[in-house]
């Protein structure tokens, strides 16, 4: 079932008649529990019309690199395979996507988008809905609550927030049966330019992107991968989640978030699969999954200045501004940090674990952040590196989630805590607290274990292919 509060026509054209409807996919990359694929089937089938899956591949999505390329295509390569498997044919094309999207809905009666929540992906869709000549419908399957109906406003906090969703959840949290097209359209030829992603190492070399940041070892793209993870954490993992997940030497992370960064899985997905799991622990899970995950959506989707710290509260800009002038003992420089060159052992090991995995532990990217916070010349210029490395490194990377948890870490969804140098009112974290509460040894330990794939670092005076171990 499709809620019509799931649904929001993006102009006033019509559906005209042309010979086809068109779904474009760009943020929800899954053929499972996709509430704008289900919805374009069903239109399709009601207009008696071959439904047809667009996808356009950019060449200068910002801040994306040749690791988040290879994790995505490896995922498109899947989708394209089960589309075909439900008769239905997927156009990949090597262009803007929005640009794409134009040109082939000259060829629908009805063009149907699902929903980002970035500048990026609301620029394209409005792009679309303003110049196309037919319909433009988009569906929300990104999120269980749509944002504007869990909360009219940028929230405070989780604490502010929780109570809203919990009154829609149920609403909302429903299952999504697969439905059939009436038509084939698999041996359907547009006159359009295809792109062939069957290599992947072909596609990718094709492509002009930064090829500086490889592909990671441990990851590898699509729906059906994030599902055996899935599974893996429900039966290895939850029960004792609550407990274990702050521990960095501990692997008790899901290791979901590429997955739904990417949008090869569905949160309403794991949400469902959790509600036949009798397991206390999974409460702590759900609080990630749906609180936290969602308020982040509500953070970039009602505050333009997410990426900016402009976006912290005032008072958290204020208490840092207080202390601008206050000694620091270390201070790093970006191509320092990036490099994992800094007197702090578990610091290192965090930025190791990024380069290396394209994944932090959540516990250490916290720490991650404060101590930027902490070695930089001024909060601002902390916030922008912190951006940037979380940015380029990290396989959810360019995410609601990423940039609500770096703006965490300077005070945002947060509140002040006690006044002290270079933080102010900012909550402050120490290697200490670690030491104390976690096994750090063998926390450092799993990272000299892991298997490198090489980057390369550059600045502004020399670039270098950096070797860890």
């Amino acid at each position: 079932m499709i809620s019509q509060d799931r649904i929001k026509i993006l102009n006033n054209k019509k559906i005209i008649d042309n010979p086809y409807v068109v779904y474009w996919m760009q943020c929800s990359q899954r053929t499972e529990y996709n509430h704008a694929l289900e919805y374009a089937i069903m239109k399709a089938n009601e207009l008696n019309k071959p439904l047809v899956v667009y996808f356009g591949l950019t060449d200068n999505f910002p801040e994306a690199n040749e690791r988040h390329y290879y994790f995505m295509l490896e995922g498109l390569k899947e989708v394209k395979i089960e589309l075909a498997r439900r008769n239905i044919k997927m156009i990949i094309r090597k262009i803007s996507p929005e640009n794409g999207a134009l040109e082939i809905s000259s060829f629908a009666a009805l063009m149907v988008v699902d929903r980002g929540y970035l500048r990026i992906e609301r620029k394209w869709r409005t792009f679309l809905a303003q110049n196309s000549k037919c319909c433009v419908v988009q569906v929300e399957t990104n999120v269980i609550v749509p944002v504007e109906l869990a909360s009219i406003k940028e929230e405070y906090s989780a604490y502010t927030l929780r109570n809203k969703l919990s009154k829609r959840l149920e609403e909302f949290a429903l299952p999504l049966n697969e439905r059939e097209c009436d038509i084939d359209s698999t041996d359907l030829n547009l006159p359009l330019d295809e792109y062939d992603i069957e290599d992947i190492d072909k596609a990718i070399s094709q492509l002009k992107i930064d090829k500086t940041v490889k592909r990671v070892l441990y990851y590898k793209g699509g729906t059906s991968n994030a599902k055996l993870l899935l599974e893996e954490f429900i039966l290895s993992k939850l029960s004792h989640y609550s407990e274990l997940k702050n521990e960095p030497s501990k692997a008790y992370s899901s290791n979901l978030s590429p997955y739904l960064h990417f949008g090869q899985i569905s949160p309403l997905y794991i949400y469902i699969k959790l509600m036949d799991v009798y397991i206390e622990d999974k409460k702590a899970f759900l609080e990630e999954l749906i609180i936290r995950r969602e308020l982040s959506m509500n953070f970039v989707f009602y505050n333009d200045k997410y990426d900016c710290y402009e976006s912290l509260p005032s008072w958290a800009i204020n208490t840092l501004e207080k202390h601008l002038v206050d000694a620091r003992e270390f201070i790093y420089s970006v191509h320092e940090l990036e490099s994992a060159q800094t007197h702090d052992g578990y610091w290192n090991a965090a930025q190791k674990e990024m380069l290396i995995t394209g994944k932090m532990h959540g516990y250490m990217r916290m720490y991650w952040g404060k101590k930027i916070l902490e070695w930089s010349k001024t909060p601002e210029e902390a916030y922008n590196t912190a951006i940037y490395l979380n940015n380029k490194y990290l396989l959810d990377g360019r995410d609601a989630n990423g940039f609500a948890g770096i703006a965490w870490c300077f005070g945002k969804h947060d509140r002040p805590w006690g006044e002290r140098s270079i933080f102010g009112l900012v909550r402050f974290m120490n290697d200490k607290g670690l030491k104390r509460k976690f096994d750090m040894e063998r926390y450092l330990h799993n990272i000299e274990s892991l298997t490198y794939n090489s980057v390369i670092i550059s600045d502004n005076e020399k670039t270098e292919q950096i070797s860890l171990f």
